[in-house]
């Protein structure tokens, strides 16, 4: 059997299991997907500092889980910890953010990134320059309101999300757009058949990526 460890950086034990369901979906037979939530941290990051303490937490949480795994996802959008895990890691592992980033780029396509947590922009932008994705980058959307109370309605979240993918793909020009959120896993799916460019769901777009890398098929 194939075991994955998926990170949540958040403390919340209910997003843990949504991520886990989600990448477990895009699994084959034979591989199971286990989670691990930080224990200390926001339940959801939604700031620089949240992200710097996730960062941190996301490396103890790998080292509490021990050896024995195939590959690790760290779930949450802007990579907490994922440079520290592959420096100790013998294993693959994965970020959403990056994995994501790099689908949406592929072929040269322009990609924007629709989301509800406007004090991230800077480090998302951050991370796209060290990708070297900032000239097919075409902004971030910004859903109104406080990113918890509305990650907590989940019809309301998909309703904002939707907007702002719109305005993506019509103001900006994105032939992609990044749903970018690990906690935004099951409104990233349900948009993705309502467009007519790619909306990439970041969880799957990290288990794709890791996938790849264990040549995992079927």
């Amino acid at each position: 059997m194939t075991s994955i460890l998926l990170i949540n950086p958040n403390t919340s034990e209910a997003t843990t299991a949504m991520m886990v369901d989600i990448a477990a979906a895009e699994m084959p037979a034979g591989v199971t997907v286990f989670g691990s939530t930080a224990r200390c941290g926001a339940p959801m990051i939604v700031d620089e500092a949240d992200m710097a303490e996730a960062r941190e937490e996301v490396a103890r949480c790998w080292r509490r889980a021990g050896v024995g795994w195939d590959g690790v996802i760290v779930s949450a959008f802007g990579d907490p910890g994922l440079a520290e895990i592959r420096a100790m890691s013998p294993v693959p592992a994965v970020g959403i953010c990056e994995a994501s980033l790099m689908e949406a780029a592929e072929g040269g396509r322009r990609f924007g990134i629709a989301t509800v947590t406007p004090d991230l922009v800077d480090l998302i932008e951050a991370r796209i320059g060290e990708l070297g994705l900032l000239a097919q980058y075409t902004g971030t959307r910004l859903t109104p309101g406080a990113p918890r109370e509305l990650a907590s309605d989940a019809g309301a979240l998909e309703q904002a999300l939707s907007r702002e993918v719109a305005h993506c793909i019509d103001l900006d020009g994105a032939q992609a757009v990044v749903i970018g959120g690990g906690p935004l896993g099951q409104a990233a799916r349900a948009l993705q058949p309502r467009f007519h460019v790619p909306v990439i769901a970041p969880i799957p777009a990290a288990v794709r990526q890791l996938r790849a890398r264990l040549g995992l098929t079927g």
